[in-house]
């Protein structure tokens, strides 16, 4: 049983040499062999950097056959790889690079000089290595850069590290309620439980074709790239583009046969939906899993009739837990059912309970915060002990439980049933929001005077967002202007649907901001 996740790829290069590991439908295949020298190669020369056990490298790039090979030799290194979103501000990804304070970034050249603009305004820019565009020929952009800076600059072939399972694997960023995004710890135990505990329950066999829907920087990633490379089965790539797209992603399932589906309810409802799924066969599609927001049962019902065959599993956990609880849809779903189905029991491998605010369990039945310990939890967050000091409650057992913010009810058989959130964060497209960190991002503009976002719930969308904002001097800019102010401040998926204007936001009679109001307007 492997200790840390680069040993698994080792491992599967052993027993599967010439098996294909992955496969970008932009960008061809790589064998496990391959794709085992590509990590070493990428290691010896990260080494080589002055990159050591514990330090952390940036991936800023597309999600591809190199970003696969860039996690891997950065695990190999000893270190933890920090994706970041290509497609969000460079100022949100420069500041996330720059917090944990990375030795290495991989990055691809047309994104480094926007980039490299913002790391210079905070102080410092690590070094970079950059990878061109992709060609028309058989050698990947990541392995042509290696191959140019071992001619130029030999060094030495390495053994890989072993950080020990204690060692941090990846530092995942989420939304922050403070206004700025927030770094998950987790470590080569946390994931390796997890994909163990996948292995369990799920038994995936070398002849499997996983998805690759969600990106890297989101923690459904762990799935998708894990559980496949551990036991040489093959990891399907989807880019962002296709995978928005349900009238090309319905038939790429088909083509690629692939076996394990791994995404958010939006994408899936999207494609019941929009996908014109009935045109494809899809024999070979076993399992459909899905996480990161509630799935409304009458999409859930859509899609069960169009792919009737695969069995269904809820997986709910937050980043700080990977999944933690688990539900399998009922081969019949009954017509009169509309409450969503529950988030589940407990994973073998963790505890759960239910507390309610001093940290008491509550009887069975009764609301309260779900609660999680186990190998599959965080070690903290990146440099926020104040944080790390509020998101664990300490039992008179020593157990370290982390605090979910998830309020559930535990029902007689054990399963939970989700019940809603404790405080101002919402799941929007699967994505963890903290509708703070969109009110610091509006705060900024230069005529807000006061601002304030609600969510509010949408049967089709599952959440909108809505922005209130008082304005100095009365002006008014253009709802395409907010928006674009936006998109240069927050990643997509946080850009709020509607903005409101207001002579001034209403207030409490302890002249705070009146949120039960503003959502009714």
């Amino acid at each position: 049983m492997s200790a840390t996740l680069h040993e698994m790829l080792e491992e599967a290069a052993r027993r599967y040499p010439e098996r294909t590991a992955v496969d970008d439908p932009g960008g061809g295949t790589l064998s496990y062999a391959a794709l085992n020298r590509l990590s070493d190669q990428l290691r010896d020369r990260l080494i080589s950097l002055g990159v050591e056990s514990g330090d952390r490298v940036g991936i800023y790039m597309v999600k591809s056959i190199d970003a696969i090979g860039s996690i891997f030799g950065i695990l190999k290194a000893g270190a933890a790889y920090v994706p970041v979103d290509p497609g969000a501000p460079p100022a949100r990804c420069a500041y996330i690079l720059n917090n944990c304070s990375v030795r290495v970034i991989i990055t691809e050249r047309r994104l480094a000089d926007a980039l490299v603009a913002e790391l210079q305004a905070l102080g410092s820019v690590p070094p970079l290595l950059l990878l061109d565009e992709a060609t028309g020929d058989d050698l990947l952009p990541l392995a042509r850069l290696l191959d140019q800076e071992q001619s130029a600059s030999p060094v030495p072939t390495v053994s890989s590290v072993d950080p020990g399972p204690d060692g941090l694997a990846y530092i995942l960023y989420t939304s922050g309620s403070t206004g700025k995004p927030k770094g998950v710890m987790l470590t080569h135990r946390c994931a390796v439980s997890y994909v163990d505990w996948c292995t369990d329950v799920f038994s995936p066999t070398s002849e499997d074709r996983f998805s690759s829907h969600a990106p890297l920087h989101f923690d459904l990633s762990i799935l998708d790239i894990y559980v496949p490379l551990k036991h040489g089965a093959t990891l399907v790539l989807i880019g962002e583009e296709i995978g928005k797209d349900p009238l090309k992603l319905a038939p790429l399932i088909a083509e690629k046969r692939i076996t394990v589906w791994y995404s958010t309810p939006s994408i899936l409802s999207l494609l019941a939906q929009y996908g014109k799924l009935a045109r494809y066969d899809y024999p070979a599609l076993r399992f459909v899993f899905f996480a990161g927001e509630v799935f409304p049962v009458p999409q859930l019902r859509a899609l069960h009739a169009l792919w009737p065959h695969p069995r269904y599993f809820n997986l709910y956990g937050p980043t700080e837990t990977n999944v933690c609880t688990y539900y399998e849809v009922p081969p019949v779903i009954p017509a009169d059912r509309t409450e969503p189905f529950p988030i589940g029991k407990t994973c073998e491998n963790l505890e759960c309970k239910v507390v309610d605010l001093d940290g008491s369990t509550v009887p069975r039945g009764e609301e309260g915060e779900l609660v999680v310990w186990g190998p599959n939890v965080m070690i903290g967050y990146w440099n926020l002990p104040d944080l790390n000091a509020a998101a664990f409650l300490m039992d008179p057992d020593g157990k370290r439980w982390y605090h979910t913010g998830d309020l559930v009810v535990e029902e007689p058989n054990g399963d939970y049933i989700f019940h809603g959130r404790r405080d101002r964060m919402v799941k929007r497209r699967g994505f963890r929001v903290e509708l703070g960190e969109i009110e610091a991002g509006l705060a900024t503009h230069p005529l807000a005077k006061e601002v304030a976002v609600v969510a509010l719930p949408d049967k089709d969308a599952g959440v909108k967002i809505r922005a209130f904002l008082s304005l100095k001097n009365g002006q008014k800019p253009t709802i395409i202007e907010m928006k674009q102010f936006c998109m240069e401040k927050l990643p997509k998926y946080m850009v709020p649907d509607t903005f409101i204007f207001l002579e001034a936001l209403p207030r409490t009679s302890t002249d705070k901001i009146d949120y039960q109001t503003l959502k009714t307007q």
